[in-house]
């Protein structure tokens, strides 16, 4: 194709006339350029990212190493198949993900291409090894879109509305949402009780016995950056080793940085015995990984798990590069030191406007719960959706989450400037200041 000469409209025309409704957007804008913490739409407007493609550009749009090395990759192959003819690029990306994935204790790991497959393989393998078929998920997560990763993801609409029936042997627990305790208790004195469920669990929804794995977010991603405290983990993930249940933590949004650590366990010491992988992996191209213990990953028969796509060599090229940038760069304490920025300023604000239930997070994984009412805790849904509007039409990317919809996250590029951050920290206080006004 040539030069494109068709204006936004134009554009937005043919996306309505060709492209069903599905496929969700959350603005109007059309990307031409990308870099670094900023997108340059086709009208030439600058757009501050603190969306970072749902969680997937941590070392930044186009960062150059990534490019350097899609553009080595894709001059020597683009595709053989793994299964057909292999490479070195999976196999180093493999050994490395081992190496830094939590747990003392040899691993392997595999390749698919995005989340939803990272986590549907993990079952399928805790299935194959532990010979049972049941899987254990929590209210508010996520998990993707496939037929089991949508029956194991909470929210109803528009996740799962009207694409039942749905696959068999799913469970839902409660989740450590203690700001808003399902058990109504206080999460200063309570011991994290809530872990304590699984263990009525057993008895009234799903035995042990035929329980094959727990797949539980460190952080809920779509559900809220709802961030439980460390007990919780350590509880669940002792109870899941008393019962041979395979305890598997979806990385998906929470890995490589986003949480000031490569992996959000790291936080807690947790070592799972699977972890699923993927966003920011690739630095923006499409690969996901399951990785895990090695007697588990390898339960499986040969040809039982893959895709022909799976690991596909310029995206484990990328991989490779997202790692040496993390490294070079100094990236995790770049993250670190973001997320204090972010929660200092998210602090003041909370002292401020009242519209703000709470501030918590991991990180510069981090985000604002907006109430009506601080007492009541009233989900301000139509508040957050203000604000995210707000903030879109003065050329910050800003995304809502939760299972109200009242949760405003943050997922900017971690080699976002001080320049960039305070410009972006400035329209969200605008917007703030004007919407607890009542100006939306």
């Amino acid at each position: 194709m040539g030069p494109n000469t068709e204006s936004a409209d134009d554009l937005q025309a043919l996306r309505d006339r060709y492209v069903p409704k599905g496929p969700f957007n959350a603005t109007r804008y059309l990307a031409a350029t990308a870099k670094g913490a900023v997108i340059t739409d086709t009208e030439g407007r600058e757009l501050i990212d603190f969306a970072g493609g749902i969680g997937v550009v941590n070392v930044g749009h186009c960062n150059p190493k990534v490019v350097a090395a899609i553009k080595d990759q894709a001059e020597k192959f683009i595709h053989t198949c793994f299964h057909i003819v292999m490479y070195e690029p999976y196999i180093r990306l493999a050994q490395k993900l081992c190496e830094l994935a939590p747990g003392d204790f040899e691993k392997m790991a595999l390749f698919a291409n995005a989340g939803a497959e990272a986590v549907e393989n993990a079952v399928k393998i805790a299935r194959s090894h532990t010979k049972r078929p049941g899987v254990i998920a929590f209210e508010g997560g996520f998990h993707g879109r496939t037929l089991l990763t949508m029956t194991m993801t909470s929210k109803v609409k528009p996740y799962k509305f009207g694409f039942g029936p749905f696959a068999p042997e799913v469970y839902r627990m409660p989740y450590a949402y203690c700001y808003r305790c399902p058990m109504g208790l206080d999460k200063a004195t309570c011991g994290a009780a809530c872990a304590d469920l699984l263990k009525d669990f057993f008895i009234g929804h799903a035995a042990a016995e035929n329980v094959a794995a727990l797949v539980v977010e460190p952080v809920l991603g779509e559900g809220g950056f709802v961030t439980p405290p460390t007990q919780y983990f350590t509880k669940l993930a002792a109870i899941c080793k008393e019962n041979g249940i395979v305890f598997v933590a979806d990385e998906v949004q929470t890995g490589f940085g986003r949480t000031g650590k490569y992996f959000a366990m790291e936080h807690h010491g947790i070592e799972p015995d699977i972890t699923s992988v993927a966003k920011s992996l690739g630095g923006g191209m499409p690969i996901s990984g399951v990785v895990g213990r090695r007697e588990i990953m390898d339960a499986p028969q040969v040809g039982g798990t893959g895709g022909t796509y799976g690991g596909n060599p310029l995206a484990c090229r990328a991989a490779l590069a997202v790692l040496e940038v993390f490294e070079e760069d100094k990236l995790l304490e770049k993250g670190r030191t973001l997320g204090e920025k972010i929660q200092k300023r998210f602090a003041s604000w909370m002292a401020e406007y009242e519209l703000i239930g709470e501030e918590r997070g991991l990180g510069p994984m981090r985000a604002l719960e907006l109430v009506t009412d601080r007492e009541k805790k009233t989900p301000a849904t139509a508040q957050a959706k203000a604000l995210v509007k707000f903030c879109v039409d003065r050329g910050l990317l800003l995304l809502s989450c939760g299972t109200h919809g009242n949760v405003i996250r943050t997922l900017m590029p971690l080699v976002i400037t001080d320049e960039q951050l305070e410009r972006g920290l400035s329209i969200m206080e605008e917007g703030l200041r004007e919407i607890s006004k009542g100006n939306f």
